[in-house]
């Protein structure tokens, strides 16, 4: 077990979901219910299951929790994508954002090797 708010990854997967909760403000209000509230959860999920998995007492659990982290910054790499589409996100802002989900991806692919490497 050991304390989220320590990784990096942790950090900037906060960050990034500071980000996009202000630039979703700006969605269409009949999007509320649907692609924001999706977008909001999945990029949230991203640091909620890195936290839920340092919470767990074995190595392999922290590892599935990463993992599922994973996905669901996938699902939000989607999602912004699809805000870029419909004009919700200028391109600038679907850039950064996306910069940082890769980033995020990235940091996550290494922190599940390392975790899987101990098991």
């Amino acid at each position: 077990m050991q304390n989220y708010k320590d990784l990096k990854v942790w950090a900037k997967a906060h960050q990034l979901t500071l980000k996009v909760y202000l630039l979703s403000k700006g969605f269409p209000k009949e999007e509320l219910y649907s692609l924001t509230n999706q977008l909001r959860r999945s990029i949230s999920a991203i640091p909620a299951n890195i936290a839920e998995g340092c919470g767990k007492h074995s190595q392999k659990d922290l590892g599935n929790y990463l993992n599922i982290a994973l996905g669901s910054a996938n699902e939000a790499e989607y999602f912004l994508l699809l805000s870029r589409d419909l004009e919700y996100l200028t391109l600038d802002e679907h850039d950064a954002l996306n910069d940082n989900i890769n980033e995020i991806k990235a940091m996550l692919i290494s922190l599940i090797s390392k975790v899987r490497n101990k098991i």
